[in-house]
C-alpha cells in the first residue's frame, strides 16, 4: 500500500504522547527518488492524486502518480536525446509550473544535477551562476520575459556556453527549444540508469547576507531525510498540502516534493506572480488544503482580512518557519481556524531539525525541539553544550555526508572547513533554550549586537516588535555610537495606512522595553516602506548597516 510505502525506508518510533522519538534512514546504495518513490507508487496505486495545480487565470492541471511517472520518464528521454547525461548540471527556472516537478524528476533518472532558481535573477546573476556551476543547460519559464531575456543577456556575455535553452509556458524565444512541444514526443518508457544515492542531486546557490552566493550541494538520502520534514508538516496519505515558497527555493524541496510525496500526500501549486493574501485563502479554501505553510508574515497579512468568510473546514495543520511569530498572530489564526501553528527551523543546508512536532505543544515564538534524526544542540565557545538560558550556537553533533545533510560547499573547501569541525556541523544561528529543552532563536553569529558590553541578538528585539499592531515588518541591526560602540536601532514597516511618527517612536521603545530586557530597546527606530532584501527574501541586515556606516 502507499500509505505504508515509506516504511521500506524510514523506523521511527514515538514515545507515551505519540511525539516522535526516532527516525532513521535505511536506504539502498542505488537509491533514486524518481525511480524509487514515484515510479513505484505509480504501480502500487497509478489514479492516486499526486499534484493539484492551478494559477490566477484559472487554470487546472491534475495528476496522478501514475502520470507523474510517465511524463517524468518522458522529460529524461527528452534531454537524454538532447545529450543531458549523468551528472551534467541543468538550471530550472519555472517559478511554480508544474513543469518543474516533471524536470527536476526526469534528472533524476539521468542522474543529472538540478539546479532551481528564481526568475528574479539579473544577467550578472546568471554569468555567475553559469561560470560556477560549469551549466551547459537551462530550462525557463516563458511568461516573464525578463528572465529570459537576462539568461539570454548572460549565455551572450560567455559566447554561447548554454548547448540547450528550454522555454516553459509561452513565448517565442529564437534558439530556445519549447519544452511542452518537444516532451509529447517523447517515449515514455526508459531502461533505469545506474545511480548512487551519494551522488549530487541538487545544487543550490544560497544567498548569504554577504559576499556571492554559495554553492550548497545535496545528495540523493536528502529527499528521504525530508520525510521528517513532512512529518513536521502532519502530511498524510490522501492529504493535499501547500507550502507557500517558489521553486527557485530550497524551500520548495521542503514542502511541496520529496517529503509530500513520499508520505503520499498530494502537493497544491498556486502558480502566482504576487502575494495576494485573499486570493490565497481562497484556492486554499476551493481545493481543499489539508495542510498549510507560510512564513509568519503571511499569516500577519491573513488575519488582516476576514477570514471567516471563507471555508477552511478542510484544513487540519498549519505550520510556519523562517520569522518570528508573535502570540498575537497564533492567537488571532487559532481563533479564525481553530488550528496552532507549529514551528520549526533548518536551513539550505538541512533538512528541518529542530520543530514543534505533533502531538507537542507550541510556545509562540519558539522553534520546538530538537528532531531525532540528528545529536542537536545548543554549544558554547567551548564546544560543549551550554546549560538553559545560555545563548550559544545551533550545532549538530554528526559526521559530514550523513544523511540529509549537505555534503559541502562546491569549490569551497575552506569554508565548508569552517562550518563543519571538531565533530559538528556549525549552523551560525544563535539560540537558547528554555527547562523544556524548546529553543528560543536568537540570530546569526554576524548579525549580534554588541552595545556597552551586552550581547543583543536582532532576533529576539524583532520578535517583540513584531508583537505590536502596527508592526509588518522589521530589520533589527546594530548602528555605530562613540559612546556605546553600537545601539539597537529598528528599520520597520507598518500595516497598511499607519504612518511613522515620533509618538510612534516612543511607543515603540516603550513596547520592547515592558516586554524584554530594557537594555534591548532601539535608540534609533527609522520608518520605511520596504526592507532589502536578496533575491530569496531573506532581509539583507548588511545593507542596512552598511548604509548606517558610511
Amino acid at each position: 500500500m502507499l500509505k505504508d510505502y515509506y516504511k521500506n525506508y524510514i523506523e521511527t518510533d514515538y514515545d507515551e504522547k505519540g511525539i516522535i522519538s526516532k527516525f532513521k534512514i535505511n536506504a539502498p546504495d542505488d537509491f533514486n527518488f524518481a525511480y524509487d518513490i514515484i515510479d513505484k507508487y505509480g504501480e502500487l496505486e497509478p489514479d492516486a492524486r499526486a499534484l493539484v495545480y492551478t494559477n490566477p487565470k484559472g487554470d487546472e492541471r491534475t495528476f496522478t502518480f501514475g502520470q507523474l511517472s510517465k511524463a517524468s520518464t518522458q522529460a529524461a528521454n527528452l534531454f537524454a536525446s538532447k545529450g543531458i547525461k549523468y551528472g551534467d548540471k541543468v538550471m530550472l527556472v519555472l517559478k511554480s509550473h508544474y513543469q518543474f516537478w516533471l524536470a527536476m524528476l526526469g534528472l533524476e533518472k539521468l542522474g543529472a544535477v538540478a539546479v532551481p532558481a528564481t526568475h528574479m535573477l539579473t544577467a550578472k546573476d546568471y554569468v555567475y551562476r553559469f561560470e560556477q556551476a560549469e551549466m551547459k543547460h537551462i530550462i525557463i519559464t516563458g511568461d516573464d520575459i525578463n528572465a529570459a531575456k537576462s539568461a539570454e543577456d548572460a549565455d551572450r556575455e560567455l559566447g554561447g556556453v548554454l548547448l540547450n535553452k528550454f522555454i516553459v509556458n509561452g513565448g517565442q524565444y529564437d534558439g530556445w527549444l519549447d519544452f511542452d512541444a518537444e516532451l509529447e514526443k517523447q517515449p515514455d518508457t526508459m531502461i533505469r540508469v545506474k545511480s548512487d544515492s551519494r551522488d549530487m542531486l541538487l545544487l543550490y546557490f544560497t544567498s548569504g547576507t554577504t559576499g556571492y552566493p554559495k554553492m550548497v550541494t545535496h545528495n540523493h538520502r536528502y529527499a528521504l531525510a525530508h520525510t521528517q520534514t513532512a512529518m513536521w508538516l502532519n502530511n498524510r496519505y490522501d492529504g493535499l498540502h501547500l507550502t507557500i515558497a517558489d521553486t527557485g527555493w530550497a524551500k520548495a524541496m521542503w514542502g511541496k516534493m520529496y517529503g509530500q510525496f513520499i508520505m503520499g500526500s498530494a502537493v497544491f501549486v498556486y502558480d502566482y506572480d504576487r502575494f495576494n493574501p485573499l486570493e490565497m485563502l481562497s484556492v486554499v479554501s476551493k481545493y481543499k488544503v489539508t495542510s498549510f505553510c507560510a512564513p509568519p508574515t503571511m499569516y500577519r497579512f491573513f488575519i488582516q482580512e476576514d477570514v471567516k468568510q471563507f471555508d477552511l473546514s478542510a484544513l487540519e495543520y498549519c505550520c510556519t518557519a523562517g520569522e518570528a511569530l508573535n502570540p498575537e498572530v497564533f492567537e488571532r489564526w487559532r481563533e479564525f481556524t481553530g488550528h496552532k501553528m507549529m514551528e520549526g527551523f533548518g536551513q539550505t543546508e538541512t533538512v528541518i531539525i529542530v520543530a514543534t512536532m505533533p502531538g507537542m505543544e507550541p510556545k509562540p515564538g519558539s522553534m520546538g525541539r530538537p528532531l531525532p534524526l540528528y545529536a542537536t544542540d545548543i554549544f558554547g565557545d567551548d564546544g560543549k553544550p551550554v546549560a538553559a538560558g545560555e545563548v550559544g550556537e545551533i550545532c549538530i553533533k554528526c559526521s559530514r555526508g550523513d544523511d540529509g545533510l549537505f555534503d559541502g560547499y562546491l569549490k569551497n573547501h575552506e569554508l565548508t572547513d569552517s562550518m563543519w569541525h571538531d565533530g559538528l556541523y556549525h549552523t551560525g544561528d544563535t539560540a537558547w533554550k528554555d527547562e523544556d529543552g524548546y529553543f528560543w532563536y536568537v540570530g546569526r553569529n554576524d548579525d549580534m549586537i554588541k552595545s556597552s558590553g551586552y550581547r543583543i541578538g536582532p532576533f529576539e528585539v524583532e520578535s517583540v516588535l513584531m508583537t505590536h499592531p502596527l508592526v509588518m515588518e522589521c530589520a533589527v541591526t546594530g548602528a555605530p555610537d562613540p559612546v556605546r560602540g553600537q545601539v539597537v536601532k529598528a528599520t520597520v514597516v507598518l500595516v497598511k495606512d499607519a504612518e511613522g511618527s515620533d509618538e510612534l517612536v516612543k511607543e515603540l521603545q516603550k513596547h520592547v522595553i515592558d516586554n524584554t530586557a530594557p537594555y534591548k530597546y532601539p535608540r534609533i527606530i527609522e520608518f520605511v516602506s520596504e526592507l532589502p532584501k536578496t533575491i530569496s527574501g531573506k532581509i539583507r541586515r548588511v545593507q542596512i548597516r552598511k548604509e548606517d556606516n558610511k
